[in-house]
């Protein structure tokens, strides 16, 4: 993923400020602060005080808050929306799913963390701790740091404050200085619910802003590039604090010889042009079986070429927004360009569109291999490359073939084969007839292997990472002394001997023999 730059830079001048830009328009929509470290770590303090309050509240009374957020999201969408269109320039349909995702966050985890955090007991066979009550317990670990990426401004930067929140953390959420204005709408929400002040609080900024909030959180919950995600990890490691990590896809989808085609042909196109093809969930390489490969080519070219693209200007008036991020527009050519070089041929689109705002045609390749950055390095646009192979098998090599292990999926009719088929990827996530649907399901982890990241979000896993295990073993009838005290009595040892080889050593004697 290629939402942040790097961590490493200079801190900014006092005062100093960044313009936010629509990409559609290329017009500045707005200014934001280039946040100081020393600021940053004001934040921080500010949080570390309200989290105390915050943490004593019972999971009940922070759900009501998380409530009142839901609702006033819901009251503002189309405010929401507008602003989400105007600094990230994707499709207004896009926008709505952010604030869909957003609002079921807040229910599921509101309803879901009074019982992810509830005391667990255990048990124990061992003799040396009978009558012993024994449990874990989960607490809060203080202050989460969110840095949150520009391609989804308020589902992956507030929607990770949310579970956080529920834990009972408080957040300093520092969103892309490319896409910063949907997060200070989220900090107004805040506000305007009554929210403990400092419990959640957002800082804008640049690198040096996102450096400086890995120096002085708790816990660290960053989705952007694998480059910036090592920094994290590094600073995060130095710090000897916590973190989860989502970094760059380079996802692929198989189509099977049983596939429905026609059902085969809209994932893959939702799944690669969505949100302009600028998610780390993106369908980034297709492998089609032998067998169809001709009739979902014909399909799928008929339907590129449906595929609207150009400014958003409400609902049903494009498929594809804007180019967010700007280097990503040569990121997008490069990937063309090398792919036609060596043999591949360009169906559909294949160029920046002219124009005052940043556009990329949606365009689709074949006659590719893997010698093309367009199969192994993330392209993060509107852009497939489809590929024959013989079958599942040289398929299932080629996906696997790649340093990153995000997500893939697979289109079949024969679910045995396709289930099989899923649990030999080597990937975190894969969805079978699906693309991408598996992110609205709060209770599925979702996270990357090899270079795609460390931990999940969602799932319980995806909420218990922002909370520390703490476990408690209580002698509810202490003797004045146990048999195994100092000073030693030898009968005593002599005695736990024969009761280790009563309970343990079944066995021993016949494999001796």
């Amino acid at each position: 993923m290629t939402q942040n730059q790097s961590l490493v830079a200079a801190g900014p001048p006092a005062g100093a400020r960044i313009a936010v830009d629509d990409p559609a328009t290329g017009a500045v929509v707005g200014e934001v602060p280039d946040t100081s470290a020393e600021e940053v770590a004001r934040a921080v303090e500010r949080a570390r005080r309200a989290q105390r309050g915050w943490a004593g509240l019972d999971t009940r009374v922070r759900a009501g808050f998380l409530a009142r957020g839901r609702r006033w999201l819901l009251a503002h969408r189309e405010e929401v929306a507008d602003r989400i269109v105007e600094e990230n320039g994707k499709a207004r349909e896009d926008a709505i799913v952010e604030i869909v995702y957003c609002a079921a966050a807040f229910s599921y985890w509101a309803k879901r963390a009074r019982g992810l955090l509830a005391p667990a007991k255990v048990r124990s066979l061992s003799p040396f701790v009978l009558g012993r009550s024994m449990y874990t317990r989960r607490v809060p670990r203080g202050v989460v740091g969110v840095i949150g990426p520009w391609n989804n401004p308020l589902l992956n930067s507030f929607g990770d404050a949310v579970p956080a929140l529920a834990a009972g953390n408080a957040v300093v959420l520092k969103p892309s200085e490319q896409t910063p204005l949907t997060a200070l709408l989220m900090e107004r929400m805040a506000r305007e619910c009554d929210w403990p002040e400092g419990v959640f609080q957002v800082v804008t900024g640049a690198g040096a802003t996102g450096r400086a909030v890995v120096d002085t959180v708790d816990f660290v919950m960053f989705t952007g590039s694998t480059r910036t995600g090592r920094q994290v990890a590094a600073r995060a490691g130095e710090r000897l604090i916590p973190c989860s990590l989502e970094l760059g896809g380079k996802d692929a989808l198989v189509v099977l010889a049983d596939a429905a085609l026609e059902r085969a042909v809209n994932v893959t196109i939702q799944g690669a042009l969505s949100n302009g093809g600028q998610m780390c969930t993106s369908v980034e390489r297709v492998y089609v079986e032998a067998p169809v490969y001709d009739a979902y080519l014909t399909l799928l070219r008929e339907r590129f070429q449906q595929v609207t693209s150009g400014r958003p200007a409400g609902l049903g008036s494009v498929d594809v927004g804007a180019v967010t991020f700007p280097p990503q527009l040569a990121v997008m050519e490069d990937h063309v360009e090398d792919a036609v070089r060596k043999g591949a041929r360009v169906l559909a689109g294949g160029r920046a569109s002219a124009g005052p705002g940043r556009f990329f045609e949606p365009t689709l390749l074949v006659d590719v291999d893997h010698t093309m950055k367009c199969m192994r390095e993330e392209t993060f646009g509107p852009t497939l490359p489809v590929m024959k192979v013989a079958d599942a098998e040289e398929a299932l090599r080629l996906v696997n073939d790649s340093r990153y292990g995000l997500q893939a999926s697979i289109i079949g009719s024969d679910m045995k084969r396709a289930r099989r088929l899923a649990e030999r990827f080597e990937a975190g996530c894969v969805t079978i007839n699906d693309a991408q649907t598996n992110y609205m399901a709060l209770g599925l982890p979702m996270g990357g292997w090899k270079e795609s990241g460390l931990g999940v979000r969602h799932g319980a896993e995806g909420f218990l990472k922002y909370t520390r295990l703490q476990a408690v073993s209580a002698n509810r009838f202490p003797m004045r002394r146990d048999m195994h005290m100092i000073p030693y009595e030898p009968s005593a040892y002599r005695f736990l001997l024969r009761l280790v080889d009563v309970m343990y050593g079944r066995g021993l004697r016949g494999r001796a023999d």
